[in-house]
């Protein structure tokens, strides 16, 4: 008789609840603790607590849960301040006390730096990351957001919710008020719900951009034809709550009301226009600061000449300017080159040059990159400037100052500048996200 092998059927968990004692944070400050043998998540936890959980995913390596009841806390556990916290993807650190809020970024920065082998000095332990960290950048940890996407979804009835997306989720939370928005932006959801029902059409909006600089104001992804009556319903609340009103189709943002350039001042004597498809920073006072470290920190003088990568805007290159003999920028987006000539011709700075150019291919042909610089900065996006780096390290450049917005990447970017000579001689944390897991850094680099 031939026996056939049958396969137990995997024991199905979800559902079940545990009570979990949670060992540690994550790099993304989600709880992590021991069951069955295997990880679980659960967001909303600190280590050293013991919490009830109930299994919400169950992968071959690891349980996810949601947490449901804290049955001894950590005693830096605070009450979040938001009431959509734990259901809103956004701000996921409002259960940990503000002031631990930075260590907890810069362990994180250290342990990725140590696993990428970066120890900053030959005589260092192996399992020993020596790193000169200053002071942090940061600002008020609340109401600091000047622009943000605020998302519209619409049920089979056509009813609108708006708000931001659910943890691990496409789905919106319908959201009342967000207290990491400037004033009085933080209270326009109410406002927003009163105003979407009357509008024509079927699920007529895609998105509702807020942007407060030198005027408020909301750029609305309309996705149907904008009718007259819909114009007028506009207009009326743009009047009712103070702000200007601009319109994207998909293929250009227009205004609807009359609308003021768009501009930010980076300090006393230089102010920056955008357009409202551009990137700015969304934390105005940690962005003026983070440009008055990157001045400090690269001993500006005036005979310096100053490559600036990834330079957008010219957030950074203009302000530098204002201080050395010449500072060339570049960047990978046409617009944002187009407006930095604008921006340095607006603020008479004649000593600053743009150029359009992809990084991350072989840029050296270029007539700019013939240039000898002694100073450069680098501000890419979350995939990092590898490619860059490699043909930077051929430069020879003595000072590197390199503005992050992933630790990850930079890591990655840094051991490479390690094994090139360089040293770092400074890093700091830039808390340009308060309440949240994100984690942007400043590092010079000098060989």
């Amino acid at each position: 008789m031939v026996n056939y092998f049958k396969a137990t059927p995997k024991t199905q968990k979800l559902g079940q609840q545990h009570t979990i004692k949670i060992k540690r944070l994550d790099f993304n400050g989600c709880g992590v603790g021991i069951h069955q043998q295997k990880n679980i998540f659960i967001d909303g936890t600190l280590p050293n607590e013991t919490v009830v959980s109930k299994i919400i995913e169950q992968k071959s390596k690891y349980f996810r849960g949601k947490l449901i009841e804290v049955v001894i806390p950590n005693e830096q556990r605070v009450v979040a301040a938001c009431q959509h916290f734990l259901i809103c993807g956004g701000c996921d650190l409002q259960h940990l006390n503000p002031k631990e809020h930075l260590p907890f970024k810069q362990q994180k920065v250290t342990e990725l730096f140590q696993r990428n082998g970066i120890f900053n000095s030959s005589t260092s332990k192996s399992n020993e990351v020596e790193l000169p960290w200053q002071k942090p950048i940061n600002s008020e940890p609340w109401h600091y957001r000047r622009k943000a996407r605020i998302g519209v979804q619409y049920n089979k009835a056509g009813n609108a919710t708006i708000g931001f997306r659910q943890r691990s989720s496409n789905q919106l939370v319908a959201i009342k008020k967000c207290p990491v928005l400037v004033k009085p932006m933080d209270d326009i959801f109410k406002p927003l719900n009163a105003l979407l029902p009357k509008l024509s059409g079927k699920n007529p909006i895609g998105h509702i951009e807020v942007i407060v600089t030198n005027v408020t104001s909301l750029i609305v992804r309309q996705l149907t034809k904008l009718s007259e009556q819909d114009k007028e319903h506009w207009l009326t609340f743009a009047q009712q709550q103070q702000c200007q009103i601009m319109i994207n189709d998909g293929k250009s943002i227009l205004p609807l009301t009359s609308c003021e350039p768009l501009e930010y001042p980076i300090d006393k004597s230089i102010k920056l226009q955008f357009s409202a498809a551009d990137f700015i920073q969304v934390n105005h006072d940690v962005n003026t600061k983070m440009v008055a470290q990157a001045i400090d920190w690269l001993t500006l003088e005036k005979q310096d000449k100053v490559l600036d990568l990834f330079c957008g805007l010219g957030n950074f290159s203009l302000p530098i300017a204002a201080k050395v003999n010449s500072v060339t920028g570049v960047e990978g987006v046409d617009n944002m080159v187009v407006q930095a000539k604008e921006n340095a011709a607006s603020n008479n700075l004649s000593n600053s040059h743009f150029y359009q150019a992809d990084l991350n291919s072989n840029w050296q042909s270029y007539p700019w990159s013939k240039e000898k610089y002694n100073k450069v900065l680098i501000d890419p996006a979350r995939a990092g400037a590898y490619q860059a780096i490699e043909q930077l390290v051929k430069f020879n450049i003595k000072y590197l100052l390199y503005v992050s917005c992933d630790p990850t990447t930079l890591a990655k970017d840094g051991a490479l500048l390690l094994n090139n000579g360089y040293k770092i001689e400074k890093i700091s944390l830039i808390d340009m996200f308060s309440q949240t897991k994100h984690i942007e850094t400043m590092v010079l680099f000098v060989r």
